[in-house]
């Protein structure tokens, strides 16, 4: 699996960068759990806009995702924009407050 060159679905960021950005994001919001700080970071990062792709990527269990995402969207920081009734993935981006936290991670 260390060959990620040439597969359009394979995300760019590596983890060094993933950690970074997730730490950057807790040190910003000491308030968030580092699950809902990388959640963040991976949306931010284009990694997972959705609670089964981040669960499946990071090996979270899905419950513990859905539970944060539920939780940034309490803190304002996430906006859910669909929801499968069946599955329970649940699709999100991030809210005008998220986006402008998450832009001071590109400064």
């Amino acid at each position: 699996m260390s060959d990620n060159e040439g597969r359009a679905s394979e995300p760019a960021a590596d983890a060094e960068t993933f950690l970074a950005a997730t730490d950057t994001i807790a040190a910003l919001r000491p308030d968030l759990s580092l699950l809902e700080a990388g959640i963040l970071a991976g949306l931010h990062l284009g990694l997972a806009a959705d609670s089964r792709s981040f669960a499946r990527i990071f090996g979270v269990e899905h419950a513990l995702v859905l539970r944060a995402v539920e939780g940034l969207t309490g803190a304002t920081l996430l906006t859910v924009t669909a929801r499968d009734g069946r599955t329970q993935r649940t699709r999100y981006a991030a809210s005008a407050a998220g986006s402008a936290m998450l832009t001071a991670l590109a400064a």
